[in-house]
């Protein structure tokens, strides 16, 4: 059974004084004895009081709660980006309340509605193409938003992520400098800006190569098929595009990749070889080692917590033009191995 929770007017009883005084204690106002405020204040803490949040923020205007909105809490990328934004944010006297749209538009409005009816203090959101109005609305009213993984182009919002397009690039460059020319490029059909600059940099990449851009060597699978689909559809991009190398844009679909190797007993690098976007502990133990680009995680989550921060200690601050894109790393592994002949 749950222990229910010590009330102000609990405490009130326990130290024989009214919840008006209670109250004064607990939030720094009025004029108290030191001796009855120690009191109150050892009694609170000895039985666990935790302010009401809510009416905290009701009756202050500050909850001291950062509303956290990613795609999917689950995943590896932002499980790790939510841990660093709450250790920085604890560290600053705030909490998070996590949320996921899951790449759903309609839950993304839900949810800003329910981060709004919460009143939290201010916003780091995993921008999704369709919420553009309710992001603006929340700036509109006065709270801080800031953005990670991505950005709104037509909305001056500060965001932090990773340099997409100047990643891909050096993946594909790792690959055209060990001699691979036949590199194909798996995406997947969401209408997000960072997946669109990735795309740019595997073009860029071919181009500065004097490579010719193959429009059949890419591979944009629809995000609303089943996995035995899209399974189905990457199986058949490698039966077909005779490809000497391969660039997954997100490490799902790497991982993907690697099942499709394995049933067409494709080998790696031997046969194709394999950079993908984002590491993930798979692409360490899957023999020989993939090769991938690692995103800053620590940096992206330090970077937006601080950013938040600063307009909230500053209400009048206007960092609406801060832009951070920050350069990721090559983690080289056996399967971008330079060709023999290469």
């Amino acid at each position: 059974m749950t222990p229910k929770k010590i009330s102000i007017k609990d405490i009130a009883k326990l130290t024989n004084t009214s919840i008006t005084t209670v109250s004064f204690v607990l939030n720094g106002k009025g004029r108290t004895s030191k001796e009855l405020s120690q009191k109150i204040l050892e009694v609170a803490a000895e039985n666990g009081y935790e302010p009401n949040r809510m009416a905290v923020g009701l009756r202050t205007g500050e909850s001291k709660v950062i509303g956290l909105l990613v795609e999917n809490i689950g995943g590896p990328f932002f499980g790790e980006v939510a841990k660093v934004i709450e250790e920085e944010a604890e560290r600053r006297g705030y909490g998070i309340i996590y949320c996921s749209t899951n790449n759903s538009i309609q839950k993304g409005k839900d949810v800003i509605k329910m981060l709004s009816n919460q009143l939290v203090d201010g916003y780091i959101i995993t921008p999704l193409k369709g919420l553009e109005k309710e992001v603006q609305d929340i700036v509109t009213t006065g709270r801080p938003v800031v953005l990670i993984d991505g950005y709104f182009p037509d909305l001056d919002i500060p965001h932090v992520l990773v340099d997409n397009m100047g990643s891909v690039y050096q993946g594909v460059d790792t690959l055209i400098k060990g001699g691979y020319s036949k590199i194909g490029f798996v995406t997947i059909d969401f209408d997000l800006v960072q997946l669109q600059d990735r795309l740019r940099g595997y073009k860029e990449a071919l181009s500065d190569a004097k490579i010719k851009f193959d429009k059949k060597r890419v591979l944009t699978l629809p995000a609303l098929k089943g996995k035995d689909e899209q399974l189905a559809a990457i199986k058949k991009f490698l039966n077909e595009t005779g490809l000497d190398a391969i660039f997954f844009a997100t490490n799902y679909l790497g991982i993907m990749g690697l099942q499709c190797f394995k049933e067409l007993s494709i080998s790696v690098p031997e046969d194709i070889a394999v950079v993908t976007f984002d590491d993930d502990e798979i692409f360490n133990l899957y023999p020989p080692g993939i090769t991938t680009v690692q995103q800053p995680v620590q940096e992206i989550a330090k970077s937006a917590v601080d950013i938040l921060m600063a307009q909230l200690e500053d209400r009048e601050l206007n960092l609406e033009q801060v832009n951070l894109q920050i350069p990721s790393k090559i983690i080289e592994r056996a399967s971008s191995t330079p060709k023999k002949n290469g």
